[in-house]
């Protein structure tokens, strides 16, 4: 019932967004007498702001065509590496680049496509081999292809980093995981160290990720602590309808996640949106464009397996399985005593709303038999979330040290 609902709003949205375009377009055009005097360009600029906001949304791509390697520019390819049902294994290859560290870049499966961090794939390019999970809309997976949880992300990782191949060799391999993906990417560390293969990485770099969510709990904290099991099941879980092929699949949808986001800083979105409006009355159009772009990424959202959400609700913000050393995978055991040689780095953003500082720190507390030479925490002064891993602090503050890191384990 309640994806069916959005349906029809997202359908109805959809025509009104058309209609508010294309009144847009005849306002502001110079044939309008309109467009000159009077309330034209006021009345223009707001139906476009709403007709952005209202529009239907798909995956974005990535559009990373060109990077600059040593003064160079560099063709870069999309390869599709390894491909399985709920996700991808994506390279960008460099022409005529060979050699140099070999990156995974963990996306979060959070609502979001993999394409939020292009601003991360971005700056890594001209230094590393890059490539990125690329995880699916759930609503596209047909039931056919069976189920999707913190045990089988895990186990897309450690297959991930197999395809890539062994950590030896030029710059070896190391993994940067986003938010989210900081758990199963130290559960995939720990059995692969556990199991000496020889593809775990060199290191691996956690940014603003919730390893330990009773170190200053945030809102998203306490939302998935105040409630037990059984609300989210009954409230946040919805069926996906007929015309999918994901049909009959139960989703944690990526609208929910999305208006959750919003409503946490609903006046800061709003505000954005009235400089937006301003900077089409004025006709500074760059100056628009950049908040149209952020929003496009932000607001192009999938969905997630029920069962991945609730496992992740119940080991990672409810039980804290992991820091308390009683998290398993298959029946497994996830020994953080495990990881002897892997090189840790944490991040984390001085404003952070989303993980609060120490919870990704805590991954270099239970790594009780790392020497502290492989240890290290790097906060990013006056960075929220989204700055560690996109934006200008990401690029000259946060980027130097994740290279740093790489070179010196490498």
């Amino acid at each position: 019932m309640l994806y069916n609902a959005y349906e029809m709003q997202k359908s109805l949205l959809a025509g009104a967004s058309a209609m508010a375009d294309f009144s847009a377009g005849v306002l502001s055009n110079p044939a309008n007498p309109f467009s000159y005097f009077g309330g034209g360009q006021i009345l223009s600029s707001a139906l476009e702001v709403f007709a952005h906001a209202a529009a239907p949304r798909g995956k974005p791509a990535f559009g990373l065509d060109f990077t600059t390697i040593d003064g160079k520019t560099v063709e870069i390819h999309e390869e599709i590496v390894l491909r399985k049902a709920f996700g991808q294994l994506l390279h960008f290859k460099r022409q005529g680049v060979d050699g140099g560290p070999k990156l995974l870049i963990v996306a979060p499966m959070s609502g979001h496509y993999a394409t939020l961090l292009r601003g991360t794939v971005e700056r890594m390019l001209p230094v590393a081999d890059v490539y990125i999970t690329d995880w699916r809309d759930a609503k596209l997976v047909p039931l056919s292809d069976g189920k999707f949880d913190l045990d089988d992300y895990v186990d897309y990782l450690i297959e991930f980093l197999e395809t890539i191949g062994s950590n030896d060799g030029q710059g070896g391999t190391h993994m940067l995981a986003v938010c989210q993906p900081s758990v199963p990417c130290y559960a995939a560390a720990c059995v692969m160290s556990a199991d000496n293969n020889p593809a775990r990485p060199k290191t691996l770099t956690m940014m603003g990720g919730p390893i330990d969510t009773r170190e200053a709990p945030t809102a998203v904290n306490t939302l998935a602590t105040e409630r037990p099991h059984s609300w989210f099941s009954q409230n946040v879980i919805a069926t996906i309808p007929g015309t999918y092929p994901g049909a009959g699949r139960r989703v944690y949808p990526g609208f929910l996640q999305l208006a959750g986001f919003m409503s946490m800083n609903l006046g800061n979105h709003m505000m954005s949106h009235y400089e937006m409006f301003k900077h089409l009355v004025q006709g500074e159009d760059l100056e628009a464009e950049a908040t149209k772009d952020f929003y496009e990424e932000y607001r192009s959202v999938c969905d997630m397996t029920a069962e991945f959400y609730l496992q992740t609700i119940d080991v990672v913000f409810q039980d804290h399985a992991l820091p308390k050393g009683t998290m398993t995978h298959r029946g497994r055991l996830v020994d953080p005593a495990a990881i002897t040689d892997i090189a840790i780095l944490a991040i984390e953003g001085e404003r952070d709303d989303i993980s609060g500082l120490g919870q990704t720190k805590a991954a270099l507390k239970i790594s009780t038999s790392l020497s502290e030479d492989k240890k290290r925490y790097y906060m990013a002064e006056g960075a929220g979330h989204y700055g560690i891993f996109n934006g200008s602090k990401w690029r000259t503050k946060v980027a130097p040290v994740v290279e740093e890191w790489m070179k010196t384990h490498g």
